[in-house]
């Protein structure tokens, strides 16, 4: 079905490398959730005409979540210094804290694979 000006979209696809290795967590709820964090170099700045002048990084590491289990299963196997490839959609997740209800703004990954090893693995 064809795209109109007026529908909404929220799709991701990044590619990047594994900061640190995968995170299984198990919650209150019995669900699991592997996190893990994506860092994703930008693009040069000129091919980001839109922004002008001041410091900027060279990367944005991005919070990404799993629920899928054959997902899961994939970034079991991820290491830190991973290249890897996800799709998914941006999600604004709420949790308990000790202090009250807290968020987090994170990608919640649909499919992903692993482009190559990282150093030393």
């Amino acid at each position: 079905m064809p795209t109109k000006k007026t529908d909404v979209l929220n799709e991701v696809r990044l590619q990047g490398r594994v900061s640190q290795q995968p995170e299984r967590r198990e919650l209150p709820s019995g669900d699991e959730l592997w996190t893990f964090r994506l860092v994703v170099p930008r693009a040069p700045r000129s091919e980001r005409p839109d922004e002008q002048g001041g410091p900027r990084g060279t990367v944005d590491a991005i919070e990404c979540a799993v629920w899928d289990a054959r997902v899961r299963r994939s970034v079991a196997r991820w290491q830190a210094g991973d290249v890897i490839e996800v799709e998914g959609a941006v999600r604004r997740r709420f949790f308990r804290t000790g202090g009250g209800t807290g968020s987090r703004v994170e990608v919640e990954v649909s499919s992903g694979r692993r482009v190559r090893r990282g150093p030393g693995a």
